[in-house]
């Protein structure tokens, strides 16, 4: 492996981690920036306040990039998805007898939230993905003149299956119906445009494939959509003018602001600024093509085993970074030998799921697949 790539990711050194869906390794300019801040913070306090403030307006312009925002005034820095899918899910006004138009292949995080709105008597329905001529088809079958919105992962955590989001994105607009994205599984795996996908509400956190901290993520509202979502909680950060800690005649933030009621978590945007500075610096175009090489290697060497069923969908636009499998019977055994060998993966979804990065190398893929093979 080139010695550039073990600098920046010292843990190719000893282990294989194919597991970028659950939580990433950081680079080595994450860690070195959150050393860098917790060493000033230790000698200085707080005297560089004005610095990580640019340095938060910075994250924003860089997320803002990663999606191909309108504007870094369209990206809050919240803590994580679910806080995201809450502002949505409790800031819009619903009336008994809406529906909301979901999988039956989502993360919690994209299912309790809405089923949680059954109390004030919104249905929340789930497509089977498998039960139509596409997986899209099979959302639109749900939809009536009752549906008030589509939530969606833009690729399934256990599957790897990749919805084709702009074709939804028209759908929905065309039908008058919201547009929600959990994008937690895209954003720093492939090239992801709120625009181009029409999407009304975009969320992910920072720490799978943008290889990020837990704890920090961002919240995409469309610019026309932001006043209509009531707000849940107030604070000092969300107001005009801010840091004007005296002023009473404040107003709620025009930009997406408005929904980080209080400080920063500052050490976390030291974090991820540095992660996303490498993503770009890199390139979207050749993290997407790199990560998109690895998984089609996977899928084909897996795809020949004999004992082996592959579960994602191998067709052209049809899968990201995720990468499930299945030996039936013999998945745990195999997942716990491939813990043992510093194989990192996951159980998830009835199989075995690999999720390498772009900068994963073809040889420890083989590594991994060849403990694979001798479990078989």
């Amino acid at each position: 492996m080139p010695k550039s790539d073990t600098q920046q990711f010292p843990h190719l050194e000893h282990m294989i981690h194919l597991n970028h869906a659950a939580v990433a390794p950081w680079p080595a300019v994450t860690r070195d920036a959150v050393r860098g801040f917790a060493d000033e913070n230790a000698r200085l306090g707080s005297s560089h306040y004005p610095a990580w403030l640019k340095l938060e307006q910075l994250l924003r312009r860089q997320l803002a990039e990663l999606i191909n925002a309108p504007s870094a005034d369209d990206i809050a820095l919240v803590k994580n998805t679910s806080e995201a899918l809450s502002f949505v899910a409790y800031g819009l006004e619903w009336q008994v007898g809406h529906n909301i138009v979901s999988s039956d292949q989502e993360f919690p995080s994209n299912r309790i939230v809405w089923e949680s709105l059954g109390q004030y008597g919104v249905e929340f329905r789930e497509a089977d993905l498998n039960s139509g001529a596409s997986p899209e088809e099979a959302l639109f079958a749900k939809v009536d003149q009752n549906t008030r919105m589509i939530t969606i992962s833009s690729i399934q955590y256990a599957s790897g299956l990749r919805m084709d989001l702009e074709r939804i994105g028209r759908f929905c607009r065309e039908n008058g119906i919201l547009f929600c994205v959990d994008a937690i599984q895209s954003v720093g795996a492939v090239q992801f445009d709120v625009q181009a996908v029409k999407a009304d509400f975009v969320m992910a956190d920072g720490h799978k494939w943008m290889l990020g901290p837990e704890g920090l993520g961002f919240f995409y509202c469309r610019p026309e959509l932001r006043e209509q979502l009531k707000l849940t909680q107030y604070g000092w950060h969300m107001v005009d003018p801010l840091g004007n800690y005296t002023y009473k005649d404040w107003k709620v933030a025009k930009t997406a602001r408005r929904f980080e009621c209080g400080s920063p978590n500052m050490i976390a945007i030291h974090a991820l600024q540095a992660s996303i500075q490498l993503l770009l610096e890199t390139g979207m175009d050749l993290v997407e093509r790199r990560l998109l090489e690895n998984s089609r290697y996977l899928c084909q060497r897996i795809d020949a085993m004999q004992g082996v069923e592959l579960l994602t969908n191998t067709d052209a636009g049809r899968y990201g970074g995720i990468v499930s499998f299945t030996a039936g019977d013999k998945d745990d055994e195999i997942f716990q030998t491939l813990q043992q060998r510093n194989v990192f993966c996951a159980l998830r979804g009835g199989g075995i799921r690999f999720s390498p990065h772009f900068y994963t190398p073809r040889a420890l893929l083989d590594e991994a697949l060849e403990v694979v093979a001798r479990g078989l």
